[in-house]
Parts: C-alpha cells; sequence; structure tokens
C-alpha cells in the first residue's frame, strides 16, 4: 500500500485525488492536549475499505520525568486510541518521546504505558528526528527501548513505524538504516517516506519532497524497497506534488501507476 498523510477533514476524497491505497491523519489538534473530537464521518470510515492511519499529537513524550507531562501524554495517548478504533484504524502512531533526566530512565517508562494502556488498535512507535536523551533518535537507544516495550505485560499490539527523514536529521548512515532496523525490531510495520530539507545530523525534522531534499533519491529507493512495508508519506505541497511522492513510491518498489480517482466508493 501507498499513502499520504492527508487533511483530517475528508480522507477518503484526498485519497481519490492522490490515486493512495492508505491514508494518514490527525483526528485532533497536533498540538493539542484535547481529546479528539467524535467525527460525523466515523461510520462511514469505519465501514469503508481505505485503511487509515492516525498519527497522535506531536506533545505525546510518555518518557518525561514531569509527571504532569507523563499522565497527560499517557491519556491523550489513551483518547487517540479510542477515537482511532471508532473509525476502523489501522493503527495509531506516536512519537517515542525523550527524557530531560537519561534515555534508560526514559526507555524504562515506556513499559509502564504499555501496561495501563487499553487499546484495540495496534500502536506503532516511530524513530525521532532530534531532541536531547530521545529513546528512538539513535538506532542503539532503540534497541534498548524495543528490549523494554518487547518485555512490557501487555495486550495492545505494537509495532514500529520508521521514518527516513527522521534517521537522516540524526545522522543515522541510510545505505544499510533499514537492515539495522529490522535487526533491532523485526518487522517495519509502516514506513514514512520522506526526503529532508537539511544536512544529515542536523536533527531537524523539515520534510521535503522526494528526490528533492538532502537524502537523494536513490537512497531513498532503496530505503522504500528494501523495508517491505506500507508507506504514507509527509511530504509538503499540494496535490500535484503528493501524487508525485506517491508515484515516486510505486515506482520504486515496481508496482503500477493508478490513475488519480475523485470519486468516492
Amino acid at each position: 500500500m501507498v499513502g499520504a498523510h492527508v487533511c483530517r477533514r475528508r480522507p477518503r476524497e484526498a485519497a481519490g485525488a492522490l490515486g493512495a491505497d492508505c491514508v494518514q491523519i490527525f483526528l485532533s489538534d497536533p498540538q493539542s492536549w484535547r481529546k479528539p473530537p467524535a467525527r460525523a464521518d466515523a461510520s462511514e470510515l469505519r465501514d469503508s475499505a481505505l485503511p487509515v492511519y492516525v498519527h497522535a499529537p506531536y506533545l505525546i513524550n510518555v518518557c518525561s520525568p514531569r509527571n504532569n507531562v507523563r499522565y497527560g501524554s499517557r491519556k491523550i495517548l489513551e483518547q487517540t486510541c479510542a477515537a482511532a478504533a471508532d473509525v476502523g484504524a489501522a493503527a495509531v502512531i506516536v512519537h517515542a518521546g525523550h527524557a530531560e533526566d537519561g534515555i534508560a530512565e526514559g526507555v524504562g517508562r515506556w513499559p509502564r504505558t504499555l501496561e495501563m494502556l487499553e487499546s484495540s488498535v495496534p500502536v506503532f512507535i516511530e524513530n525521532t528526528a532530534g531532541g536531547t536523551n530521545a529513546v528512538a533518535r539513535r538506532f542503539d537507544a532503540l534497541a534498548r527501548l524495543w528490549e523494554a516495550v518487547s518485555a512490557a505485560d501487555t495486550d495492545v499490539e505494537v509495532g514500529f513505524c520508521f521514518d527516513t527523514c527522521h534517521a537522516h536529521a540524526a545522522g543515522e548512515e541510510l545505505s544499510d538504516a533499514v537492515e539495522r532496523v529490522l535487526a533491532i525490531v523485526g518487522r517495519i510495520d509502516l514506513l514514512h517516506a520522506n526526503d529532508s530539507r537539511d544536512p544529515p545530523g542536523t536533527g531537524a525534522d523539515r520534510h521535503a519532497n522526494l528526490g528533492k531534499g538532502e537524502i537523494g533519491a536513490d537512497a531513498l529507493r532503496a530505503m522504500i524497497l528494501a523495508a517491505q512495508a506500507p508507506v504514507v508519506v509527509e511530504t509538503p505541497g499540494g496535490v500535484d506534488k503528493m501524487r508525485a511522492d506517491v508515484e515516486f513510491v510505486r515506482a520504486a518498489v515496481g508496482a503500477p501507476r493508478r490513475r488519480s480517482d475523485h470519486r468516492v466508493t
């Protein structure tokens, strides 16, 4: 599947315009702690054949040593998972977070989060671009995190979302990045295919259209092919640029080009 992050208001129409197989949306303001509101089209999305991925708010940081941040993060994550289940989402994607008091301490707070969390929707933890003591920025930290979450006593299905721009921003060598990640997590459940506006290692999370940024088209194609996972592009621009990025991914994996279709089925 190849899709894109689209506006949360009319995701099915956006998928048709882009010729996308799936979409990713926010269910609430990504910079807000507010509970996601009920959607009038929840039953339509739930009954639709279009897979919908939900990205959790950016403010979530379950690794924080500050009680108000950590407890608030757990609360909005559970609320987001409940809202995602209401629309029949394929998964909820959440950033791994960071801890002011150290990576080991931050990693240690993830199992408790998963043990408290109730969700019928899988939760995919995503690698991050920057941040001091980020628990999934560098791959050595990711290995510690994955060991911890794998041992958590939870009924929640946990997966991994790999972001190409974030790995580039973290300063990881991209030529074998996917292979090293797979050695840690076992499987990539979703790939965020994004180019970067900035040089490697800057920690800057500024996406560029595929093949138009600092990562380069060949490196992106190689990662897309190696991941063997559903792909969502989170790239800037209007419909034409996003559609071009969707087709870039399809070409990378040898998938046939799809005609854009504005109809909703």
